[in-house]
């Protein structure tokens, strides 16, 4: 008889950036290296329908899934962390549920009744989640983030939904709660009451841990631990700790395992478990805290006071350093500020990732010149690819008002531009191309030498695309077109010839990094990076 899905339901209490996509992220793959197959879902309190349109100050990065749903920056966790199915049905929102259900309710599907939270918008979020645990088959355990904090007005739905849906399947579910442990440091202890209220919240609503995981700065000790357990009603076997991570969030599953984390799940579960092997993440885990040489990375960008807007790109930075034994060492470069002023310490490479609109453009076109003629390693992505190309037209073919129709919607020379305004077609706008594509690699390029074959599946999430019109002169002043999406015969990678490295890319390749798995165009950019150090 084929097994019971089983499901854990990870809330967060006290205040909200505890880590939950990385506890949750850490727990698959537990539960993947005792063999089990999970997928692993983050529902949003917000009633934006997904992040595509939020402010990077506000909400991070926009992770992008291969069937091109725009998502919660805590899928990138999801994925670098396990092998977990990720599509358009892994992250649910508030607006996205209430989308549904008033799009249906305009329809007439409820046939007059009237339309109400409960059942209506609890039904939907528990549809939502089965939907979640029948994306692929032969899913055993499926992992639900619920975002924000206990207590929200905005998360009571979700925390409803996932009380009836234990009550619905009470041996198949757990709960586990991701609580805040502050130290006072006035009065030299740690305080367990912000814990027992979050929990004392939690129970308020019907939803009683089964786990309870103590985010704090440094280890709590035995007689917290219990206390926390008298209060809050769970074994103290069950109380664990989730201290600060000083070196490398990549310790956070060891130091689970260290708890017997994983077989606390098997044993509540009620599945069976066996010895687990980390042997070669302990290794990768090494190699980021003991790495050889240390590497200047310049990473120009207009969100980089915010630490999670570039986050893919930096972990794939350090994914990359890791097989490289390196330490990449990544100094923010505001790209706003290179308007006014160039000078800049150096850097062994610098990197512009993607984004949108016109503030700090000029000084990511500054940088691109500098890298270009200083023989400089860099890597632009998305974004960073056209400012590659319309810096390498002015400057190089001469066309001194080249641009992007983006910044500059009258530019002579629409270098980078919609396809609607490259057909001449007016009044249409332009569509933007998400998720993945296949792009055909030139055999003699760098990036076919990075990836070792000639077709590739890349992640996108952008508008403007380069113009075909000036393919011809840029390859012959030395811009070189070695990638291609041939169905429409788009522009997905460009390289400087006689360049030690200077490589963009139309796609976002940091979304498909792993520790495990570093992507092949960063590790190629990281090995440039330390030949020109070491003088080529």
């Amino acid at each position: 008889m084929q097994m019971a899905k089983k499901f854990i339901f990870i809330t967060g209490g006290v205040v909200s950036s505890l880590g939950k996509g990385l506890l949750s992220a850490s727990i698959g793959m537990l539960l993947e290296n005792q063999g089990m197959k999970v997928a692993m879902l983050k529902f949003d309190p917000y009633l934006n329908v997904d992040p595509g349109t939020m402010n990077p100050f506000q909400h991070g990065e926009v992770y992008v899934t291969d069937d091109g749903a725009e998502t919660d920056l805590d899928l990138g966790h999801y994925y670098r962390f396990t092998s977990s199915p990720l599509s358009k049905v892994s992250n649910t929102t508030s607006g996205k549920i209430y989308d549904t259900i008033i799009s249906r309710e305009r329809r007439g599907d409820y046939l007059g009744n009237t339309v109400q939270v409960i059942p209506h918008v609890t039904d939907e979020i528990k549809a939502a989640i089965v939907a979640g645990s029948e994306q692929e088959k032969g899913i055993d355990v499926v992992l639900v983030e619920i975002g924000g904090t206990v207590g929200d007005i905005e998360s009571q739905p979700f925390m409803e939904a996932i009380r009836q849906f234990r009550l619905e399947h009470p041996k198949d579910c757990i709960n586990i709660h991701l609580s805040y442990v502050p130290y006072l440091k006035a009065a030299g202890e740690v305080k367990t009451k912000p814990t027992q209220h979050s929990v004392q919240a939690l129970r308020s609503i019907g939803i009683f841990p089964d786990l309870i995981l103590c985010r704090s700065e440094s280890p709590l000790g035995l007689a917290v631990r219990e206390k926390i357990s008298l209060f809050c009603s769970v074994p103290k076997e069950c109380v664990l700790e989730l201290i600060d991570l000083k070196e490398t969030i990549y310790e956070l599953p060891l130091h689970l395992t260290d708890q017997n984390l994983d077989k606390l799940l098997c044993s509540l579960l009620n599945l069976s478990c066996k010895k687990g092997n980390l042997t070669d993440w302990k290794k990768l885990v090494e190699k980021i805290k003991h790495p050889k040489q240390t590497l200047k990375l310049g990473l120009v960008g207009k969100y980089i006071t915010h630490q999670d807007a570039y986050k893919s790109v930096c972990e794939a930075l350090y994914h990359a350093g890791a097989v490289c034994e390196t330490k990449v060492d990544i100094h923010g470069i505001e790209s706003g500020q290179l308007e006014k002023n160039l000078s800049l310490d150096g850097c062994d490479g610098y990197l512009v990732p993607g984004g949108f609109g016109e503030r700090g453009w000029e000084g990511k076109i500054a940088i691109a010149k500098l890298c270009r003629e200083k023989k400089i390693p860099y890597f632009g992505i998305c974004l960073g690819m056209q400012v590659m190309v319309v810096e390498f037209a002015r400057n190089v073919l001469k066309l001194n008002k080249a641009n992007s129709t983006e910044m500059d919607p009258d530019t002579p020379n629409p270098i980078i531009s919609l396809l609607t305004e490259q057909e001449q077609i007016k009044n249409l706008g332009g569509t933007m191309r998400l998720g993945a594509y296949p792009c055909h690699l030139k055999s003699s390029s760098k990036a076919h030498a990075a990836y070792g074959e000639t077709k590739i599946s890349e992640r996108h999430r952008h508008r403007y695309e380069f113009n075909n019109t000036y393919k011809k002169r840029c390859e012959e002043n030395g811009l070189l077109i070695t990638g291609t999406y041939s169905k429409e015969d788009l522009c997905e990678i460009v390289e400087m010839a006689n360049h030690p490295w200077m490589v963009g890319v139309q796609f976002h390749p940091e979304f498909k990094s792993k520790l495990t798995a570093p992507h092949p165009l960063f590790v190629a950019f990281v090995q440039a990076m330390l030949k020109e150090k070491k003088g080529g």
